[in-house]
């Protein structure tokens, strides 16, 4: 899992779309271990808090591009695949408009990989802020 981390880290999604995409998927998933490290990473790296706030509404909302759009679509079908039939058509297309076969390839591991970490900190429940408080 690390060395998938570090991989993605320098993939071919930009950072801030990679942290939204953590961010959301971690608030549909309940981790809040995850939701509060994503929230603080974005910050660090220089998002700002009225996109944060906004990244539970996104579609309702002027705040974010479009291919950041395609990302959390995509996000929300990957990970909500029990309540419903998969990603649709429509939902891949976009974001196979907006992001390259790599780049589209990058991101959706980067899905996984953060449902992934959902799964074992929900399951672990490791508390939120607690890797903040132990550095």
């Amino acid at each position: 899992m690390y060395q998938l981390e570090a991989y993605l880290a320098q993939s071919r999604v930009p950072h801030s779309t990679l942290e939204l995409v953590k961010l959301r998927a971690s608030q549909i998933n309940g981790c809040g271990f995850c939701v509060d490290m994503h929230s603080h990473d974005a910050k660090k790296a220089g998002e700002t808090d009225e996109r944060l706030f906004a990244v539970a509404a996104w579609r309702d909302t002027p705040f974010f591009t479009g291919h950041e759009r395609a990302a959390l679509a995509l996000t929300e079908a990957a990970t909500r695949l029990p309540d419903g039939d998969g990603v649709a058509d429509e939902v891949w297309a976009a974001a196979a408009d907006h992001f390259d076969e790599g780049a589209l390839a990058d991101l959706v591991m980067a899905i996984a990989a953060i449902n992934a970490w959902n799964r074992i900190n929900v399951t672990t429940r490791n508390l939120a802020g607690s890797l903040r408080k132990s550095n």
